[in-house]
């Protein structure tokens, strides 16, 4: 079986991947490590998208643009776990429903 991989194949992965996020997002609200994951999955999925259809048409722009995401998810992650991290050590838990005590 020479079967060739098409950008079909490239879409589906990226759309599972979108799904599984958006669902880490909508169904997971007590664990902000797990929404801050599934935020990454979803920059995953749209990189996957951009550079599947970079080379499908050919030219390096969406490549390129990919890894400008790629530098903004890494510098979101590093700032939402720093964040993490000082609420932590000031309130003593990372539960998402204790957040609304900030307000005021």
């Amino acid at each position: 079986m020479n079967e060739i991989i098409g950008i079909e194949h490239y879409l589906v992965v990226g759309a599972i991947l979108f799904v599984l996020g958006v669902l880490g997002i909508f169904l997971n609200r007590k664990n902000v490590i797990v929404i801050l994951m599934a935020v990454e999955l979803i920059l995953l999925a749209v990189n996957i998208n951009l550079v599947a259809f970079s080379a499908f048409m050919g030219d390096l722009v969406g490549q390129i643009f990919a890894m400008m995401v790629l530098t903004v998810a890494a510098a979101e992650a590093a700032i939402g776990l720093a964040i993490l991290v000082i609420y932590y050590r000031g309130r003593g838990t990372i539960a998402v429903d204790d957040v609304n005590r900030m307000k005021g």
